[in-house]
């Protein structure tokens, strides 16, 4: 078992109830990352299912909660032949902190019938580059669980020289070596900074909501992280975030809706 297996583990109390224990080891600045948290939930809805795969999740961010025990809550809605549908509730403290909606399904090793191109480019891995280790006072944990190579047009932020529009890329693995599965797939779409940070924006941009679809099983290697946005307009902004993995497969989709930070 990995660290990232262990720090996302559930275990069953019963049918309808997992106990996790939140890692503080993802951090961001404080508040846990959210696809860290996704990840942890999506543990214990998958073992309740008669169906592999959490092809479809869509989750609702009430609240931060803090690393320690906390309880999975299920409401199975639909138990079909190829999918099934579950109501995950992260709770702590009898409060609940996450609500999901996720969709189960066993998906197969075929090739696609169709596939489109990213949605952009990105350079050799040899050409891209990793951002500076946080300081430690910095509580950025969350940096020492994954490795992230930035293409460099897309972290002008951090030089003060942002690119004027809302886009962030990367090439991502665990730090610890482990093969991509649906489960770093959740990580994975929440992995890259805020794609404001190329706007010109700054400070903790807490995400409200996110949906996303894991569409193929990845092959092991290095994944290809491709984010960008629409629209950002009344202390809000979207964030869309594509997956690829190291045979050029598109495996996972996502979609935020989020805060714009202060700073």
């Amino acid at each position: 078992m990995t660290k990232f297996d262990e720090a996302t583990q559930a275990i069953r109390v019963d049918e309808n109830t997992y106990d996790v224990c939140l890692d503080p080891g993802y951090s961001i600045g404080g508040p846990l990352n959210g696809g860290y948290l996704m990840a942890a939930v999506l543990r214990a809805v998958v073992d309740a299912s008669p169906h592999e795969h959490p092809v479809s999740t869509a989750v609702q961010f009430l609240r931060v909660p803090n690393p320690g025990p906390a309880r999975v809550r299920l409401e199975q809605l639909k138990a079909g032949r190829t999918a099934a549908m579950t109501r995950a509730t992260l709770i702590q403290d009898d409060t609940a902190y996450i609500e999901a909606l996720v969709t189960t399904a066993t998906l197969g090793a075929g090739g696609s019938e169709w596939a489109g191109e990213p949605l952009m480019p990105m350079p050799p891995i040899e050409d891209c580059v990793t951002l500076p280790d946080p300081k430690p006072e910095s509580n950025m944990t969350f940096n020492a669980q994954v490795e992230l190579r930035f293409d460099p047009p897309s972290i002008g932020w951090f030089t003060g020289e942002p690119a004027g529009r809302p886009e962030s890329r990367a090439y991502f693995r665990m730090s610890e070596p482990q093969d991509p599965d649906p489960f770093v797939l959740a990580l994975a779409v929440d992995a890259l900074p805020p794609v404001v940070f190329s706007a010109g924006r700054r400070g903790w941009a807490p995400t409200v909501e996110l949906t996303w679809h894991l569409r193929a099983l990845p092959t092991p290697g290095w994944l290809t992280l491709i984010g960008q946005g629409r629209l950002i307009r009344d202390g809000w902004f979207d964030e869309d975030v594509e997956v690829w993995d190291s045979d050029g497969n598109l495996v996972a989709q996502s979609r935020q809706l989020a805060r714009l930070g202060r700073g």
